[in-house]
């Protein structure tokens, strides 16, 4: 890509751009109407154009019934999207609506419906058009939030979701040259003003992004921020892989039953130990992903009855839909028993 970041994307950026997913039988672009996503269309169905054979290309957008200009704008992607000769479809968020979370639910819905219609269509994958601006965005609220260092990672090119894969091709292209790209082809897009709605976390860290910037936080230094730690994450689970293997001991009468050599255990670098309890809870348990914040709660817990009795320590807590016991010099993960009521 070039290093300005304000020049149009050219057809041989784009044709690298969507080249790790030419053999997909089909891709779901999510195209809400906005600069980003327009400029995914555009881009994918000109990259698509140049090919002999590749996959089909189904635009989706997704209502979330917020705005009254939310209809407009998908008949609008709906137009553009026949010039281009991507079919396209809008799927609407029905329903209640949350009084509190709003944003996170109404990704969750998105993700959703756009899961739902990949599986119909046969797409192996749904196309985001997440940006190097978004994963800036996306690092600094994870910070605030005190995230660990998976967290921090941000997003990935490719993740898994709702039995779908999501891809991010556009995450190392800043917004600035999708803009450009759609001013030099002269197609519109819409604005929606939730972006700058300051009720809203995202928008404010947006309006934070230029001083950050004179002070060197701009989205290309902290994108390459959360590369780095995604290099450091996918390192650090290649040794909890090998710990886990090294550790793991199962019942041969319950095939539930996880759990490890306390001693051996204590005997690992903390980050380690996290990761391991995590797994054993999260495969255990029935009440969705541990916190970070818990589980280190409850490793603290457990180094403090292992240090504290030589091997004769007992300790029983329950995380996450999971029964976390210290007995006899080892640790046992099982699932809890359902809460009453």
């Amino acid at each position: 890509m070039a290093d300005d970041d304000h020049a149009p994307i050219s057809a041989q950026q784009a044709k690298d751009l969507f080249a790790h997913w030419k053999a997909a039988p089909a891709l779901v672009l999510a195209v809400s109407g906005g600069p980003d996503s327009v400029a995914l269309m555009w881009l994918a169905a000109r990259w698509r154009g140049a090919l002999s054979r590749g996959p089909r290309l189904i635009a989706v957008t997704v209502d979330h019934g917020l705005r009254p200009e939310a209809a407009r704008e998908a008949r609008e992607v709906k137009r553009l999207a026949q010039t281009l000769d991507v079919p396209h479809r809008t799927l609407r968020w029905t329903g209640t609506k949350p009084s509190t979370g709003l944003p996170a639910a109404g990704r969750a819905a998105r993700y959703r419906l756009l899961a739902k219609a990949a599986r119909a269509s046969g797409a192996t994958h749904v196309l985001t058009a997440h940006t190097r601006d978004d994963q800036a965005e996306t690092l600094l609220m994870r910070m605030l939030r005190g995230s660990g260092i998976a967290g921090l990672a941000a997003m990935a090119r490719e993740s898994e979701r709702e039995g779908v894969w999501l891809a991010r091709p556009l995450l190392d292209v800043p917004k600035s040259r999708l803009v450009a790209t759609l001013g030099r082809a002269k197609i519109p897009f819409a604005d929606d003003p939730t972006n700058r709605d300051p009720s809203f976390t995202r928008p404010r860290l947006r309006a934070l992004m230029p001083a950050l910037a004179e002070e060197g936080g701009d989205s290309r230094n902290l994108a390459r921020l959360a590369a780095r730690l995604a290099r450091a994450n996918a390192a650090i689970e290649v040794l909890a892989d090998g710990a886990e293997r090294y550790l793991a001991l199962r019942d041969r009468d319950d095939a539930s039953r996880f759990g490890f050599d306390a001693a051996a255990f204590a005997g690992l670098p903390e980050e380690i130990r996290l990761r391991l309890l995590r797994r054993a809870i999260d495969r255990a348990g029935h009440e969705g992903p541990a916190e970070l914040g818990k589980i280190e709660a409850l490793l603290a817990a457990l180094d403090r009855a292992i240090v504290g009795d030589k091997g004769q320590a007992r300790l029983k807590q329950t995380l996450a839909g999971a029964a976390i016991s210290l007995n006899r010099g080892r640790i046992h993960v099982d699932p809890a028993p359902p809460r009453r009521g």
